[in-house]
């Protein structure tokens, strides 16, 4: 167990430290071919033109992390996956990963049509289903920890499609303002760890420690006043993993058996934000890819008064409530202070 941590304390260092390096290369880069976010939308708040794609800098922390302690698990005869299985559902995810991240350069740089995106959105979902990550069970909350709801193979597969493309969408939506995705990334990480560590599930625990030192190492960069954001490479990229990480080693022994109801609260807040704005726009008559005012974090600055800094910390102060009340739902606290002793 000790040294499971030493590993999981020297994944959430190198990524952070790597992401920390990476990030000023990163704004640089996109100073010099004048990759800027746009200040003239109605909806932005930040005043001067600021360089975007820092999903990527977040990206090379988080894949850095995981090679460099799989290395060092690997040199001490530490076994991170239980069976073939672990390492074919590893190996997708970085597929995944990283062809979502290429998606989200892309729209960064050049721009991509709403319904070209979601397309995009989809074929990523359809290659995660074929590396095996569907939604096969559903965990019933607060009941014994072998008490699931199977689903229809059809139905999971439609099921995960929809999953992949909601939460992706969730945690771009919620790019809004400066530091508040990173930061309800690292929250939402860090209390994802503890979960995985109380279900045993080394691989997920992995992912997303190196997840979240990635983005604290980014935050500094991103915070009020941003000298970069996160982009679409950051908030596909981001979403994608979380996604993944929900259904990961679903069915199999080493299962984090948490459900999607889980992640569901922990990132309550994008998810309720996508809500509320597919329904506010569908009264209104609009797309629902149009951009508008109504997000939760903006009604907090141009209805409530809220500076952009006020703003992020009452919300990181909600992610917090809501990761703390998906542990709770998932028995990790309860098996936390047996591992504590208490």
């Amino acid at each position: 167990m000790t040294n499971g941590l030493l590993l999981y304390g020297s994944a959430l260092a190198v990524a952070g430290g790597t992401a920390a390096f990476t990030t000023p290369l990163i704004c640089r880069l996109a100073t010099h071919v004048g990759m800027f976010d746009a200040i003239e939308d109605e909806r932005r708040v930040h005043v001067a033109p600021t360089p975007r794609i820092g999903g990527v800098a977040v990206y090379i922390g988080f894949v850095f992390a995981l090679f460099a302690v799989l290395g060092i698990a690997l040199s001490q005869a530490t076994n991170f996956f239980h069976d073939i299985d672990d390492i074919h559902q590893f190996l997708g995810l970085l597929f995944g990963s990283t062809l979502i991240l290429g998606i989200g350069i892309w729209d960064d740089i050049m721009g991509m049509r709403a319904r070209n995106k979601l397309l995009a959105q989809i074929v990523v979902a359809l290659i995660a289903v074929l590396y095996g990550f569907v939604i096969k069970n559903f965990h019933v909350p607060f009941a014994a920890p072998d008490v699931y709801i199977k689903i229809p193979s059809l139905l999971g597969y439609l099921l995960t499609v929809i999953w992949y493309v909601g939460m992706m969408n969730a945690i771009n939506f919620i790019d809004g303002l400066d530091g508040l995705l990173g930061g309800v990334t690292a929250i939402a990480s860090i209390f994802m760890v503890a979960i995985a560590l109380t279900h045993h599930s080394s691989v997920v625990g992995l992912v997303m420690v190196s997840l979240a030192g990635a983005a604290l190492g980014f935050l500094p960069y991103n915070f009020n006043p941003a000298k970069i954001f996160l982009g679409d490479s950051g908030s596909l990229f981001i979403g994608f993993i979380f996604a993944t990480v929900a259904v990961m080693g679903e069915g199999a022994k080493q299962a984090v058996a948490i459900s999607i109801l889980v992640p569901l609260i922990m990132l309550a807040l994008p998810v309720l934000d996508t809500a509320f704005a597919i329904v506010r726009r569908a009264r209104s008559g609009k797309r629902i890819t149009d951009a508008d005012r109504g997000h939760f974090h903006h009604q907090l600055i141009f209805r409530y008064g809220l500076n952009v800094r006020q703003a992020v910390l009452l919300m990181y102060a909600v992610c917090f409530v809501f990761g703390a009340l998906a542990l709770v739902v998932s028995g990790g606290l309860h098996r936390l202070s047996k591992i504590a002793g208490v």
